[in-house]
């Protein structure tokens, strides 16, 4: 998937103390994440579906520790 015209976004929840943030970019069918730190590095791409399932999870609190 060519990614070269997407429009990316750091995520307002991600920030660490070493930099790092995750990005998010809307593929009208799909969901880009990639790390900020290394974007040459390449993007996970997944459903727009299965994105919204996660963070569905995220906000019920399913990953808290």
């Amino acid at each position: 998937m060519d990614l070269s015209q997407a429009r990316w976004f750091k995520a307002t929840a991600s920030a660490s103390s070493n930099g790092g943030c995750v990005e998010v970019a809307d593929l009208e069918t799909a969901t880009g994440l990639r790390d900020s730190r290394t974007p040459e590095a390449g993007a996970h791409v997944v459903p727009r579906t299965v994105f919204a399932a996660f963070l569905e999870d995220v906000r019920a609190g399913r990953y808290d520790r």
